[in-house]
């Protein structure tokens, strides 16, 4: 809906002004045709480029903020995603960078894969368990910024929120496994959303 309305003035002025001068350059003589057709021909070609470099101006900020957001909420889980990449980390590999565990997506995928295929230590576990009771609030009071973004981030933050409380009170290793396995899976759906 948003794209018809910056869509119609840009019509509106591109088929006046083609209009316009289609008349202009058929034969007519007079002060109208000489003086006025020019002017209004003028005035359309301005409305055109200017409603469509106001538009284009608009749409690039519009998407950067939108961007800043969902890099606010990412980053508010980069020391959970560090936290896993470490605990299945190999013995001589690197770590992953902050800017990856910050907005890559594949980052999430990888540790779904590691999370089923390896058991994690009961140190690691624990390091978990007590950031999710710390960063459950910092997490929650996030929910409007998700929301700003469009309902579909709201509703998977939710989702996240959640299972980070699960995992924060989980009392067993199967139950934290379960709560770190829907953590992940309900942040792949989040990134999956468009921003």
């Amino acid at each position: 809906m948003n794209r018809v309305l910056l869509i119609a003035p840009l019509l509106v002025f591109g088929v006046s002004g083609a209009l316009l001068l289609w008349w202009f350059m058929g034969t007519g003589e007079g002060p109208f045709h000489d003086n006025l057709i020019p002017e209004l021909i003028g005035f359309c070609l301005e409305g055109f480029f200017l409603v469509g470099l106001f538009t284009y101006v608009q749409q690039v900020r519009e998407h950067e903020r939108r961007h800043e957001m969902w890099l606010s909420l990412r980053g508010s889980l980069r020391v959970f995603l560090s936290h896993l990449d470490v605990a299945f980390l190999e013995e001589d590999a690197e770590p992953m960078s902050s800017t990856a565990l910050e907005d890559d997506p594949a980052v999430v995928k990888s540790l779904v894969t590691k999370l089923k295929a390896q058991k994690m230590g009961l140190e690691n576990m624990s390091a978990l368990k007590t950031i999710a009771h710390r960063d459950l609030a910092v997490i929650h009071d996030l929910l409007p910024v998700a929301a700003q973004l469009s309902p579909g981030h709201m509703r998977w933050w939710l989702a996240i929120i959640d299972s980070v409380r699960q995992l924060a009170e989980a009392t067993n290793r199967t139950d934290l496994e379960y709560a770190l396995g829907m953590f992940l899976a309900h942040l792949q759906e989040f990134d999956e959303l468009k921003i």
